[in-house]
């Protein structure tokens, strides 16, 4: 798979780009995949998953990772309910001795895209104490992305928040042909 790589381009005047404050932008692949990130995070370029701390390795308290699955064009995935695919993924059916609990798993239906998510308490096998992760499969435009954000539960209360941002602000397969311009500008 082609390594991912981080460009920051000098934007144009009235550029289509907006974002909460406090946040930036994260857009791979043209627009395959966009969503807002707390301002003060790193960015890891790489091969998929796409990885984001929020502080500097290795001193960071939490990662969120996405991977990116494109779909043959064309396909109704509707009859394939998303969240048994998430439960499926999730090995609901097999007992995991890490695992301590799993949340039960939200649907959230928009007009451009469905996604399904959860929250996992597990035993962290290396730190030998509870962690947390929020799964995320979110699917619409001949896409697929899966999200998790891995966290420590003392942390939960600060990243609630980034969480609910990143799902509100996922956008799947609006291209653009110019990043510095931007995404049409809606009035």
């Amino acid at each position: 798979m082609a390594k991912l790589s981080k460009q920051s381009l000098r934007m144009k005047e009235n550029h289509g780009w907006r974002s909460k404050p406090g946040y930036q932008i994260l857009v791979l692949d043209r627009g395959a995949v966009r969503f807002d990130f707390p301002r003060d995070w790193f960015f890891e370029p790489g091969p998929y998953p796409v990885t984001l701390h929020d502080r500097e390795p290795p001193n960071d308290e939490c990662r969120l990772q996405l991977s990116l699955f494109r779909t043959p064009p064309g396909i109704d995935w509707s009859p394939l309910p998303l969240p048994q695919l998430l439960a499926d993924a999730m090995k609901d059916d097999e007992p995991d001795p890490e695992v301590i609990s799993r949340g039960e798993i939200v649907h959230v239906e928009r007009r451009d895209l469905e996604l399904v998510w959860r929250e996992t308490r597990r035993t962290d096998p290396n730190e030998k104490r509870e962690a947390r992760s929020r799964s995320c499969l979110a699917r619409g435009a001949d896409l697929h992305v899966l999200i998790t954000l891995d966290f420590w539960p003392a942390d939960a209360k600060r990243l609630e928040p980034v969480w609910d941002e990143v799902l509100r602000s996922l956008r799947l397969g609006q291209y653009v042909a110019d990043p510095t311009v931007g995404p049409p500008v809606m009035h």
